[in-house]
């Protein structure tokens, strides 16, 4: 990822008491309400947690997020999980109007780092280090990833503990999908689910290194009426999606 900023200036806009962040262009790269900052305005971002389905963090869990945006992630595992998070930004212009504009918090449990998502996976430091991985990697375009090679997806999985849960941000009918897709399984050696695509044209991906998926299908609705229960994401309507796309293919949960 090239530091062209020019092109991933960020710029701001407003309505109906939400805010919404853009690079310069039409398109919308993230969203807060402004009464109510740490909700997640966009379906997608909501979606970005369903890992929590899977796993519950504790206190002593890290998370890790690729890609600040509006910071509409960071603000909601602040303050609906207890776990250190940090977050990647390869652009300091972006962190500044969060931090101006979007109420980024100042937390001891929140660390930016301002540098290439693709670099910072590389790194042997961050390996085996994070429960969730958070990956929405857009540029102005906001039309594929700019991150998306296997390589990429297998340093992804690398950062997580032996229990951990990838999220991705994908649209699903540009030409980009495919690919990621594949590169995603063959890092996460199959262990991949698939959200149903939205209106929007999202469509959000989980990837498990470890045992998390190795439920049944009574526990991913219980836990999903949990999960609703406690932070207000509709929860059990994704965990009846996921079912009926599995009974779907013909696939189902172990």
């Amino acid at each position: 990822m090239c530091a062209d900023f020019e092109h991933d200036s960020p710029t701001m806009s407003e309505s109906d008491g939400i805010r919404y962040l853009h690079f310069g262009t039409e398109w919308i790269q993230g969203a807060m309400r402004t009464r109510k900052p740490a909700e997640l305005v966009l379906a997608y971002t909501q979606q970005m947690m369903a890992w929590l389905m899977f796993t519950r963090p504790g206190k002593q869990d890290k998370l890790a997020i690729l890609g600040l945006g509006a910071g509409s992630l960071l603000r909601f595992c602040l303050k609906h999980t207890p776990c250190q998070v940090r977050t990647v930004e390869w652009n300091p212009a972006v962190t500044g109007i969060c931090q101006a504009f979007f109420r980024l918090p100042g937390s001891d449990r929140s660390q930016i780092d301002h540098e290439d998502a693709g670099v910072w996976v590389q790194d042997p430091d961050q390996h085996g280090q994070y429960r969730a991985l958070m990956v929405d990697l857009y540029d102005a375009s906001a039309q594929g990833p700019v991150r998306d090679s296997l390589e990429f997806y297998q340093n992804c999985r690398a950062v997580l503990d032996g229990e951990g849960i990838m999220t991705v941000n994908l649209f699903g009918a540009h030409p980009s999908f495919e690919r990621n897709i594949s590169h995603i399984r063959q890092a996460f050696e199959g262990k991949v689910l698939l959200l149903p695509e939205m209106d929007e044209g999202n469509q959000v991906v989980l990837a498990f290194k470890g045992d998390a998926l190795e439920i049944t299908a009574g526990e991913l609705l219980e836990r999903a009426m949990q999960v609703q229960a406690d932070h207000q994401l509709p929860a059990q309507r994704w965990a009846r999606e996921l079912l009926s796309a599995l009974r779907d293919t013909g696939a189902r949960l172990p």
